[in-house]
């Protein structure tokens, strides 16, 4: 039996249905029954449970043999990164109570820093704090992701301009949810004492200016890109519902982004690709 946080959303339902179409037993964990009600119908089991009710954790991850677990983001808290560390505090007590053998975390490319990276900030913490909870933590470390776009496709469709933070012609390390769930479903099925770091991107690492180039395609005609300064950030970020303490993280992320502070460890650390691209998530977006 497998546990996974987040199925609801896109990496946890990617992890979930990699796990099911392998013929595993899988038990995924909801805070509202009724969203459970579509992976039962497949055959899962159905736990209850707040991320931040560590019992309630402890309780939906007892007699697994493995789990998938994630820090959701908190985008309306006056301190995200101290809302977060609650949650972290929950899940390391979770997995110390139930005696999960091995503990899939998704975590960040940059999660090797202590600070200067924005939200990232949180998963270092959370990788910190799973060390020793379980026999096995892998920590998965993705790029950025690709349905980060998603919210500039309105742009895209109507005036086939792709607004960026990033640099039009920077390389980024991006990786599709899919493909991140697809890997943590690997990695649960080939645990490993101790503490490893998987480190996953896409198949290349891709620019603004290729992300343009794919929706373009897609939509038989050119997009431009339109690049934003970092100062947009915040106002932007607010303008879309954030506290402004969530957006001033972002600002950080993104300039930490761009000057190469938030970059891969490398090192002993096992590095990954997925297979999909902007044109395989963003194109069906459109």
């Amino acid at each position: 039996m497998h546990v996974v946080l987040g199925a609801t959303g896109h990496t946890g339902h990617a992890a979930a249905e990699s796990l099911l179409e392998r013929g595993k037993k899988v038990r995924v964990v909801v805070r509202d029954a009724a969203k459970g009600e579509a992976w039962k119908a497949r055959g899962a089991e159905v736990a209850v449970a707040e991320l931040s009710d560590a019992a309630a954790l402890a309780a939906a991850l007892a007699g697994a043999e493995g789990a998938y677990v994630l820090v959701p983001p908190q985008y309306g808290v006056d301190d995200m990164l101290a809302a977060q560390r609650r949650i972290v505090e929950s899940l390391a007590g979770a997995i110390r109570r139930s005696g999960v053998p091995h503990v899939v975390l998704l975590s960040s490319i940059g999660a090797q820093r202590a600070s200067g990276t924005g939200p990232i900030v949180t998963l270092h913490r959370a990788e910190d704090a799973l060390r020793g909870a379980a026999k096995g933590v892998t920590a998965l470390r993705a790029g950025f992701f690709l349905e980060n776009w998603a919210p500039f496709l309105d742009a895209v469709r109507e005036k086939f301009a792709l607004p960026t933070f990033i640099p039009p012609d920077r390389p980024v390390p991006m990786v599709a949810t899919r493909d991140i769930g697809r890997t943590a479903a690997d990695l649960l099925l080939a645990p490993r004492p101790g503490v490893r770091v998987v480190e996953l991107s896409g198949p290349r690492d891709f620019t603004p200016t290729d992300v343009a180039d794919a929706l373009g395609k897609r939509l038989g005609r050119s997009v431009r890109v339109e690049p934003l300064p970092l100062d947009a950030v915040e106002p932007s970020f607010v303008a879309a519902g954030m506290s402004a303490d969530v957006a001033r993280l972002f600002r950080e992320m993104y300039g930490a982004l761009i000057d190469g502070t938030i970059a891969w460890e490398g090192g002993a650390a096992e590095s990954r690709r997925g297979r999909l691209g902007p044109e395989d998530v963003l194109g069906p977006m459109l």
